[in-house]
C-alpha cells in the first residue's frame, strides 16, 4: 500500500538486514553462522532464543562507523516501505558499554547517517535510549545517565526493553525519574510476555505515556478502559506478536478490539527481518484481517505522529506530510 507511514517501535539492531550482519561478520572474520537458517535468514526457536540471536547479531557492531552504516541501511528499507518518520530504540549497552564519552561517538555517527538519510530518502529519525531489562537495574542507571547527558532534539525519549520476566518495572524507577528530569519522554515494553498487570505496573510505577506492545491489556477490560481514558498510546507490533507465537494468527490479534474500545493504537515492525515483515506488510495484513481501509490506516499514522516524541516543529512537518501538504 502506497501510504505514508509513521513508525514508533523499531529496534535499530533488530532491523539490521541479515545480509548486512553477515557482511560485517565477514569483514571482521567473526563466525556467527549459527544464527542463520539455510536461506540466510535469522533463526531462533522462541522469544528467549531470539534475544540470544539478537545479541549475537549485535556483536558484529563494534564501532561508530558500523552503526552509521546500519542506520543508513535501516532507513533506506523503511523509506522504501513509505515510512516518513521513525523512532528507534538505541542501547548504550551495545554502543560503547554505557560509557558516556564512547556513547557520544556512536550517537554522532548515527545522527549524521540519519541526516544523510533524511536528505536522500525523505525519512526523519529520532532516537529513544533504551535500557535492557534483563541486564538489571544498576546497568539501567548507567544507561539513563547516558540518555540524560545527550537528551535534546535528536535523543527525545527513554525506554525499557528486553525480557519482561526479569524483575519488576518499579526496579527501574530511578532510571526513569532521571530521564524524565532530563526532559525525555517515556515508554516501556510491557504486555507482551507479561500479562495485563505488567502494563498497569509500567504505567503506574514508571509514569510512561506510551507502552511498547501492551496488547495483553485486552485480558483486563477495566485496564483497557483506563488506558483509553488516560490517552496512553500502545506501540503495537502485530507481525512480531504472531511470528513469536503470542497469538496464533492475525485474525486473533487484539489490535482491532483495543482500537474499538477507544485505545490509541499505532503499528510498527519491531525487528522486521527477524519477523519477515515490513510496514507495507503490516498494513496489508491489517486490511486483510480486519478490513481496515485507507481511512483507518491513515488514522494509525496520524495517531503515531501525534504521539511522537519529537519537537513541535518536526511533528507539525510530519503531520503536514501525512495530509499531503507541501512543507
Amino acid at each position: 500500500m502506497e501510504l505514508k507511514k509513521v513508525e514508533l517501535h523499531l529496534h535499530l539492531e533488530g532491523a539490521a538486514p541479515p545480509a548486512f550482519i553477515r557482511q560485517l561478520a565477514h569483514e571482521k572474520r567473526m563466525d556467527i553462522s549459527g544464527i542463520f537458517d539455510e536461506n540466510g535468514n535469522y533463526a531462533y526457536r522462541d522469544f528467549w532464543h531470539f534475544l540470544q540471536v539478537y545479541e549475537a547479531a549485535t556483536s558484529t557492531l563494534t564501532r561508530p562507523e558500523d552503526y552509521a552504516r546500519l542506520t543508513r541501511a535501516v532507513l533506506s528499507e523503511a523509506a522504501e516501505a513509505g515510512v516518513i518518520y521513525a523512532e528507534t530504540f538505541l542501547s548504550p549497552d551495545f554502543c560503547g558499554g554505557r560509557d558516556v564519552s564512547a556513547w557520544r561517538e556512536y550517537l554522532q555517527a548515527m545522527q549524521e547517517a540519519a541526516m544523510e538519510a533524511e536528505r536522500d530518502f525523505g525519512i526523519t529519525l529520532r532516537g529513544i535510549v533504551t535500557a535492557i531489562r534483563h541486564f538489571g537495574p544498576e546497568k539501567a542507571r548507567e544507561t539513563a545517565l547516558c540518555a540524560a547527558e545527550t537528551a535534546g532534539d535528536w535523543i527525545t525519549g527513554f525506554g525499557l526493553a528486553g525480557d519482561e520476566q526479569s524483575g519488576q518495572p518499579v526496579d527501574f524507577k530511578w532510571s526513569f525519574d532521571c530521564a524524565r528530569e532530563a526532559g525525555l519522554r517515556l515508554t516501556a515494553h510491557a504486555g507482551e510476555w507479561g500479562g495485563p498487570e505488567s502494563v498497569r505496573a509500567a504505567w503506574r510505577d514508571l509514569g510512561v505515556e506510551r507502552i511498547g506492545h501492551g496488547v495483553r491489556a485486552i485480558e483486563d477490560l477495566r485496564l483497557v478502559d483506563e488506558l483509553a481514558e488516560a490517552g496512553v498510546v500502545l506501540e503495537v507490533c502485530p507481525g512480531s506478536n504472531v511470528a513469536l507465537g503470542l497469538y496464533p494468527s492475525w485474525a486473533q490479534h487484539p489490535i482491532a478490539r483495543l482500537r474499538d474500545r477507544g485505545v490509541k493504537v499505532t503499528v510498527s515492525t519491531d525487528d522486521p527481518p527477524f519477523f519477515h515483515t515490513t510496514m507495507v506488510r503490516e498494513y496489508e495484513m491489517l486490511n486483510r484481517s480486519f478490513g481496515w481501509e485507507t481511512e483507518e490506516l491513515n488514522q494509525l499514522a496520524r495517531t503515531a505522529a501525534e504521539a511522537a516524541f519529537c519537537d513541535a516543529a518536526t511533528k507539525d512537518k510530519i503531520l503536514k506530510k501525512l495530509e499531503n501538504k507541501d512543507v
